[in-house]
C-alpha cells in the first residue's frame, strides 16, 4: 500500500477517536459548565505542545464482551505537554466514554504517565472525572488502582502532584487524589467512598450528591480539597497560579520571578493594622499581604479551618510559604484541624526547598471535651512534629499573643526557626495576663477589699513584667524587636542570608509522624 494512504488512514482512525464519545453525554457535560477530556487538557497547555501517549489502546478485557466494545482510548487522554513553558505529566479521564471508569488498561495508561513524570522530574496532574472501578473488568480494575496508588506514594515528595476533581470521582477513585499533594474542586464536581443510594441503604440517612461530597463541603469542611473553582476555567486558571509557584521537583528550588517590588519597601501601616489591644481582632492577611512582593498572596486551604491561614507568596521574587494565626477566627487558637492544616502544608515546603515565614498570634491550643476526646493532643503534636522536621529556612515574626504550648508549636526558636523577631506589643508567656494573675495572685486578690480594683492591678501588673517581648529577647529565644513597618525589608534580608543553609538530620528509614 502507498506510504501517503497508509498516513491517510492514520489521520482519520485518530478523527475517529477524536469525535467519539457519546454525544448526549458531551451534551450533558457542557449545559452543566463541564467541559470533555480534550477541551480541558486543550484549555490548560502550551498551544500545540501536547503529545498524546496510547491513543490506540483498547481494553484487553472479555468480561461482558468488554473487548468488541468500542472505548476509545480505554475512557482517559494521557500524555506530556508544557504549562507556561514548563513540562507536565498528564491525564485527564473522559466521562463521555463508559462514565469515565477504571479498567486496567485505562489504569496502566496513567501509571505510565506516573512513571514518565518521576524519570523526567516534572509535575503530574490528574484530571478527575470518573464512576469509579468498571465493574465489568472485576479484580483487573482493582489491580489498576492498586498500580496507581503505589506511584503515588513512590512520587510523594519527589515531584509535585495535583489532582483537578472536575465531576464525580466516586469509589475507589478518591484515593489517588487524596495521595496528591494538592486537590482542586469545581463546584459541580463530587468525591465520596459511597454514593447516596449506598449511604441510604445502609445507615438510612437522606442526603444529596452536594451535601454528602461536593466541592464546597470537602473545602469546608472535610479538608480533603485545598481549592474551590466555579467551573473547569477557573479550575485550570487556579492550577496554573499554583504550578507557578512549585519547582519541578524536590532537587530544584522553586522559580524565581521579578515582582519589581523593592525589598527595602516600609510598611507604616503595619503599626496600626495589629492592635496592641490583645482583644481586638484584626485580618492577619492584610499583614501576609503587606509584606509580600505586591501584595500577592495565594492562600490554601482557604475556606478550612479559617483560624489558620497557610499559602504561597514571593518575597524578594523568591517563593515562600506563609503560616499564620488567623485573629478573626477563634482568635486564632489551635485546634485539631487547624494543626492538620498547619502540619501538612509546613511538610509539603520542606519537601519542595519551599522557605517558611510565621506570623504567629494565638493565645494557644482550644479547650474542651470534643477537642480533648478528638485527639488534639495526637494532631497538635503533628505541628511540633512538622516544623522540627523541617530543614528548609525557617523565620518567624510574632505579631502579639503567643502562649503555652502554641508559643512553643508555631515555629519557635526550640523547634529549629532560624530567626525570630517580635513586634512590641508581642505577649509571649506561658498564658494570657488575666489567667495568668488569676492563678499568681489568687490569694491576695481573694482577700483584698476590692478585689476586682486589685485584680485589674495585677494583671497589669503581670502584663507589664512578663508578658512581653522582651523577657524572651533576654534569653536570646527571639532575635530581635522589630519596628513593624521594617518586617518586610528585614525578612527579606534575613531569607538572603539563609538561602545557604545546610542542616543534616539523622539518617534513618522514616520517622513516625503521629497520624
Amino acid at each position: 500500500m502507498d506510504a501517503h494512504k497508509l498516513v491517510e488512514q492514520l489521520g482519520e482512525k485518530k478523527k475517529q477517536i477524536y469525535a467519539q464519545g457519546g454525544e448526549k453525554a458531551i451534551s450533558k457535560q457542557h449545559s452543566k459548565g463541564r467541559l470533555t477530556a480534550r477541551e480541558r487538557i486543550d484549555l490548560l497547555v502550551d498551544p500545540g505542545s501536547f503529545e498524546e501517549f496510547d491513543m490506540f489502546v483498547k481494553t484487553r478485557s472479555t468480561y461482558f464482551g468488554l473487548d468488541k466494545k468500542n472505548i476509545p482510548a480505554d475512557g482517559v487522554v494521557t500524555g506530556l505537554a508544557t504549562v507556561n513553558g514548563r513540562r507536565i505529566a498528564l491525564y485527564a479521564q473522559d466521562f463521555t466514554v463508559v462514565g469515565g471508569s477504571l479498567g486496567e488498561m485505562h489504569a496502566l495508561k496513567i501509571a505510565k504517565m506516573q512513571d514518565m513524570a518521576m524519570k523526567l522530574g516534572i509535575p503530574f496532574i490528574g484530571m478527575n472525572d470518573s464512576g469509579g472501578a468498571r465493574i465489568q473488568e472485576g479484580v483487573d480494575s482493582l489491580r489498576g488502582y492498586g498500580e496507581i496508588f503505589i506511584r503515588n506514594v513512590r512520587a510523594s515528595g519527589v515531584i509535585p502532584q495535583i489532582s483537578l476533581a472536575m465531576g464525580p470521582t466516586a469509589g475507589g477513585a478518591v484515593y489517588s487524589p487524596a495521595m496528591m499533594d494538592f486537590i482542586i474542586m469545581t463546584k459541580h464536581a463530587m468525591m465520596y467512598i459511597t454514593g447516596p443510594e449506598v449511604v441510604k441503604a445502609v445507615t438510612g440517612e437522606v442526603v444529596s450528591h452536594e451535601d454528602l461530597g461536593g466541592g464546597l463541603v470537602h473545602n469546608q469542611k472535610s479538608g480533603v480539597a485545598h481549592f474551590l473553582a466555579e467551573d473547569d476555567k477557573e479550575a485550570i486558571e487556579k492550577l496554573k497560579v499554583l504550578l507557578s509557584y512549585l519547582p519541578d521537583n524536590y532537587l530544584q528550588t522553586p522559580p524565581f520571578v521579578e515582582t519589581g517590588d523593592s525589598v527595602e519597601r516600609e510598611i507604616p501601616e503595619l503599626i496600626d493594622l495589629v492592635p496592641a489591644d490583645p482583644n481586638k481582632g484584626y485580618d492577619v492577611k492584610e499583614v501576609i499581604k503587606s509584606v509580600l512582593d505586591n501584595g500577592e498572596f495565594f492562600e490554601v486551604q482557604e475556606l478550612y479551618a479559617r483560624n489558620a491561614v497557610v499559602g504561597f507568596g514571593r518575597l524578594g521574587g523568591n517563593v515562600v510559604g506563609v503560616v499564620a494565626n488567623q485573629a478573626r477566627y477563634l482568635a486564632g487558637v489551635l485546634d485539631i484541624n487547624s494543626s492538620d492544616k498547619i502540619a501538612r502544608f509546613v511538610r509539603f515546603c520542606d519537601a519542595f526547598n519551599i522557605p517558611l515565614i510565621t506570623f504567629v498570634d494565638t493565645p494557644g491550643y482550644l479547650p474542651g471535651v470534643a477537642q480533648e476526646h478528638g485527639g488534639v493532643i495526637r494532631h497538635g503534636a503533628k505541628v511540633l512534629y512538622a516544623y522540627s522536621e523541617a530543614t528548609v529556612p525557617k523565620i518567624t515574626v510574632i505579631l502579639r499573643k503567643s502562649y503555652g504550648g502554641a508559643y512553643i508549636a508555631m515555629c519557635s526558636r526550640h523547634l529549629g526557626a532560624d530567626a525570630v523577631f517580635a513586634f512590641p506589643q508581642a505577649e509571649i508567656a506561658v498564658m494570657g495576663a488575666e489567667g495568668a494573675a488569676n492563678i499568681i495572685f489568687r490569694k491576695e486578690i481573694k482577700t483584698a477589699e476590692d478585689p476586682d480594683k486589685l485584680r485589674a492591678e495585677k494583671i497589669e501588673e503581670y502584663r507589664k513584667e512578663f508578658a512581653n517581648p522582651y523577657r524572651a529577647a533576654e534569653r536570646g529565644y527571639i532575635d530581635d524587636v522589630i519596628n513593624p513597618k521594617d518586617t518586610r525589608k528585614i525578612v527579606a534580608k534575613t531569607l538572603n542570608y539563609l538561602r545557604s543553609k545546610s542542616e543534616s538530620v539523622p539518617e534513618k528509614k522514616h520517622g513516625n509522624i503521629p497520624l
